[in-house]
């Protein structure tokens, strides 16, 4: 079946994969929203508690993704994973500590004898949640931007720059998606909270703090987007493989790609949707209509960065070094492979969704902590 396939289909299969880990992952980063929003919403440790253990049950599946994504790429596409992984390792470096201390500190909190105290793992959470969203979208951002690397004849790269990819946060654009992900974390984790805790007082508290993030996150979401389209992108011959400047590359993407291009307006219109009936209407409803729209924004982003003959890991340090999906991608053979164990990812899916639904069959209340044996 997939030996039929053209190794460019393979590439062009394994990209669209990639991409939608990519955008589950961010949809999942609503744990890492909530976290920033505990010292927020609860007033009480009663409260507090609620807010940890709704978001511990759930975790996992954050981390587990991220794992997955990299994985994914690791295997597909390696010379991005050497390039990027290898050599802006500052930045990666930094993503994997917060996400440790979100490990440990979830673990650890309410743990006998814990001598640093609830408050300091409390912190670290908030300093995952603020850190993981805001340094992967920046990272994310240099796929549109491009990062200071060059590759030699035999693919060593070398970095310019002594900050190994921390520079990324030096280029607005690219802290602008930033921004956008921790406010669209932010404004998932409310839902979810609105979603799956058992408190009026919670409620109406997470209902108010979504007016004030929905405002910082259109101005970041839209400043990113509507920039996008008017800059210069990375294009490249498919027959010679050379690098050079298009302008308006990534709105001609758009125009190249209707079908890209409607699931980019149905994710935003979600997105939309989700966030003004939750504010307008009430209900509990509204994580889905924002997370479905978030996987469907990010994966036609993502597809953005690197269909049409777009580098979609471009160098601003020696152009010709730029990674496309064709000069990073892993041997026809071992995509070809991979292709056969991808067809086992629906019934994957379909086992996270039937966990997170036995998690989450009835909201959680106090009462219910009470009763608990593991309580984070």
């Amino acid at each position: 079946m997939f030996e039929s396939l053209s190794l460019l289909s393979l590439q062009q299969y394994w990209w669209l994969i990639v991409s939608l880990l990519g955008a589950l992952f961010v949809f999942l980063m609503f744990v890492q929203g909530g976290e920033t929003l505990f010292f927020t919403i609860a007033k009480n440790e009663e409260e507090k508690s609620l807010l940890v253990n709704t978001l511990g049950r759930k975790w996992e599946f954050t981390f587990t993704t991220l794992v997955t994504f990299g994985g994914a790429f690791f295997a597909s596409f390696p010379l991005f994973y050497a390039t990027s992984f290898g050599g802006a390792y500052w930045v990666w470096f930094a993503i994997l500590i917060s996400f440790v201390i979100q490990a440990v500190s979830y673990e650890f909190r309410k743990k006998p004898d814990n001598f640093l105290g609830a408050k300091t793992y409390e912190t670290f959470l908030f300093i995952n949640g603020l850190l993981g969203p805001l340094l992967v979208g920046t990272a994310v951002g240099t796929f549109f931007n491009g990062a200071m690397f060059s590759l030699d004849d035999m693919k060593h790269v070398t970095w310019g720059t002594e900050f190994r990819g921390l520079e990324a946060v030096l280029t607005f654009h690219n802290l602008a998606l930033g921004f956008a992900v921790v406010f669209l974390s932010r404004i998932l984790g409310l839902l979810y909270f609105m979603n799956s805790i058992d408190s009026e007082a919670i409620y109406e508290r997470s209902k108010k703090q979504l007016l004030y993030n929905t405002v910082p996150f259109l101005v970041f979401f839209l400043y990113f987007v509507i920039a996008l389209l008017f800059k210069d992108g990375f294009a490249y011959n498919p027959t010679s493989g050379e690098i050079s400047i298009e302008s308006y590359k990534y709105l001609h993407n758009l125009l190249a790609i209707p079908v890209n291009t409607l699931m980019l307006l149905i994710g935003v219109v979600g997105v939309l949707w989700g966030i003004g009936s939750t504010i307008l209407k009430g209900g509990t409803k509204g994580i889905w209509f924002v997370g479905g729209g978030t996987v469907l924004t990010v994966w036609a982003l993502l597809i953005l960065a690197a269909f049409n003959n777009t580098s979609f890991y471009p160098s601003i340090f020696d152009m010709q070094s730029s990674l496309t999906i064709e000069n990073a991608s892993s041997s026809k053979f071992t995509l070809v492979a991979m292709s056969y164990v991808s067809l086992f990812v629906p019934f994957v899916l379909g086992y996270i969704w039937y966990a997170w639904k036995s998690m989450n069959n009835e909201k959680i209340s106090t009462k219910e902590l009470e009763q608990e044996h593991h309580v984070y």
